[in-house]
């Protein structure tokens, strides 16, 4: 089991690491599922917090069982992603995020992967002064005034 510790800046807790993967076209309607259960917040000024990666080519091949029928070939589907986000809720809204994608999930075996984890959360210290710090940048993801 993780054990939560704390630094000067960070408290690191206990969370449910979730990654999905599933056709780029899903990932609004899975997210929505997932949001609905647990807002995905980083802390009270930040929620709805996921990474989606650039697509690529899933690979899988039908057999006995499959709602496709049994294909010899090996398919190749492009554009598919993985979503990753976090729960701090504990094993029983996990438990509920899982159900929920499974639901909403195109794939008759969808992937989705929960790994148990330490992450860390920021204290909220002062760090407006930090140069590091978004607001102190001029990167162009920025929000122009």
């Amino acid at each position: 089991m993780n054990t939560p510790f704390e630094t000067q800046s960070l408290r690191m807790v206990e969370a449910h690491l979730f990654e999905v993967q599933a056709p780029e076209a899903d990932v609004g309607r899975i997210l929505e599922a997932v949001t609905a259960i647990d807002p995905l917040a980083m802390s009270p000024a930040y929620d709805s917090n996921a990474f989606v990666s650039a697509p690529g080519t899933e690979r899988y091949r039908p057999r006995e069982g499959a709602v496709a029928g049994v294909e010899e070939a090996v398919r190749q589907r492009p554009g598919v992603v993985s979503v990753s986000f976090e729960t701090v809720q504990g094993a029983e809204v996990a438990g509920r995020i899982a159900e929920a994608i499974f639901q909403v999930h195109c794939y008759q075996e969808p992937v989705i992967r929960i790994t148990t984890l330490l992450t860390a959360r920021s204290k909220g210290l002062d760090q407006s002064a930090n140069p590091h710090r978004w607001w102190n940048t001029t990167g162009d993801w920025k929000r122009q005034p």
